[in-house]
């Protein structure tokens, strides 16, 4: 926390007044990513202005994908449970931290699932609002599946908001739908957010919805601009990332377009990913997937927004959404790969890029070399536009309504 300390005997004067000033400007306020998977909602925070002090997770695939997207900054790869506040704070050497957001696992409340009560994944849940009881931030932000709101979850949700109902003013769960705000994909998350009550001010939702204005919609056919088409058609799962260049250069406008090869945080992305793209229009994740010639008929004659009644893989829409893209299991639950959607146009599954850029990921940024982890980390991450929107908003009613501190 930024802190006026006075020098015995020091007089105030406009120049020391302007200096603390431009040092109170400077000052980003901090924040840690608990369950931050590969980085969607570390990016947006990025974006948004927050200092990434640390970030933790108990996967590795996830966490070394998270190092190399965020090289300037802290990881922690450890089983969550084991830790405390203290802990995080030895860890990452801060005392005090003005954030605190995290995504913890879904799979136990989604509604794509067996939404089994005793998922032990479940408690994680509850973790996250301890940990924030004992790093006692200005803010949480928890983001989770709607299932989450369903009757039979409410015991679990009120034991974990019990956890911080004393010290924060905790909002009605906010759900928001990614394509109302320029995420080409429908994908729809509930998240909680809370204030510490000493605060100044209150924030409500209405306040952080204010500073999220709907944004020009992006199709499937916007999103996947540029992108190469015809991808070799392999099973092996390590191909080099599928590094291609793009065959379409032409300059693109709009929030969106910016944010996929440029908005470059400091201390944020893979330098041989960034320079790749911006010297030779190279993008990794083009990996392709052999069908069988049987499959490939079928497709062809699937017409667009239509389910296969065999794969039951959904074909996209080139002026739709694409509709939530799933992540598989990892090795604890089976390895079992995600249904993938078919290309709106192409008798095949997406490539893990066109994945990326249906969920908002940025062309620099990279996913592990296979395509079962590169699916599994996408369809697990936050929307990284989304997560910098509704950042940026708190961020700014944290400065304008409560001051720094």
């Amino acid at each position: 926390m930024w802190r006026l300390i006075r020098i015995p005997g020091e007089e105030d004067s406009v120049a020391t007044k302007k200096k603390q000033a431009q040092s109170r400007k400077l000052r980003k306020p901090t924040l840690i990513d608990l369950f931050c998977g590969v980085g969607g909602f570390s990016l947006g925070a990025a974006r948004a202005g927050f200092d990434l002090v640390g970030a933790v997770d108990w996967d590795k695939d996830a966490m070394h994908m998270h190092e190399v997207n965020f090289p300037g900054h802290q990881h922690w790869q450890t089983d969550i449970t084991k830790t405390n506040g203290n802990g995080l704070r030895k860890k990452f050497g801060f005392k005090d931290i003005d954030g605190v957001i995290g995504g913890p696992p879904c799979q136990g409340f989604s509604r794509m699932g067996h939404q089994r009560a005793d998922d032990s994944r479940n408690d994680l849940f509850v973790k996250f609002f301890s940990l924030v009881s004992e790093l006692r931030p200005k803010f949480f932000l928890a983001e989770n599946v709607l299932g989450l709101l369903d009757a039979k979850n409410k015991p679990l949700v009120a034991r974990a908001l019990k956890r911080v109902k004393s010290q924060y003013d905790v909002l009605p769960p906010l759900i928001l739908k990614a394509s109302e705000f320029g995420v080409p994909t429908t994908r729809t998350r509930v998240f909680f957010f809370g204030s510490r009550k000493d605060l100044k001010k209150k924030i409500t939702a209405e306040d952080i919805l204010a500073g999220m204005p709907r944004s020009p919609k992006v199709t499937v056919a916007a999103a996947l601009q540029g992108l190469p088409g015809n991808i070799r058609s392999k099973n092996s799962e390590s191909n080099l990332c599928g590094w291609r260049e793009l065959p379409n250069t032409r300059k693109r406008t709009g929030f969106y377009y910016a944010r996929l090869s440029g908005v470059v945080p400091e201390g944020v992305g893979d330098p041989e990913a960034i320079r790749r793209l911006k010297n030779a229009s190279e993008v990794s994740g083009n990996q392709g997937t052999i069908h069988k010639d049987s499959v490939k008929t079928r497709w062809h004659k699937l017409p667009q927004g239509k389910q296969d009644s065999v794969s039951k893989a959904r074909r996209l829409e080139l002026n739709g959404f694409c509709h939530t893209i799933r992540a598989g299991t990892g090795r604890d639950m089976g390895s079992f790969q995600s249904l993938r959607p078919i290309h709106p146009t192409l008798d095949r599954v997406i490539t893990p890029r066109e994945a990326a850029r249906l969920q908002s990921f940025p062309d620099w940024f990279q996913f592990d070399q296979t395509k079962w982890q590169s699916f599994r980390q996408i369809g697990n991450s936050v929307c990284p536009v989304l997560a910098e929107k509704i950042l940026c908003s708190i961020k700014k009613l944290m400065e304008v309504k409560n001051g720094r501190s």
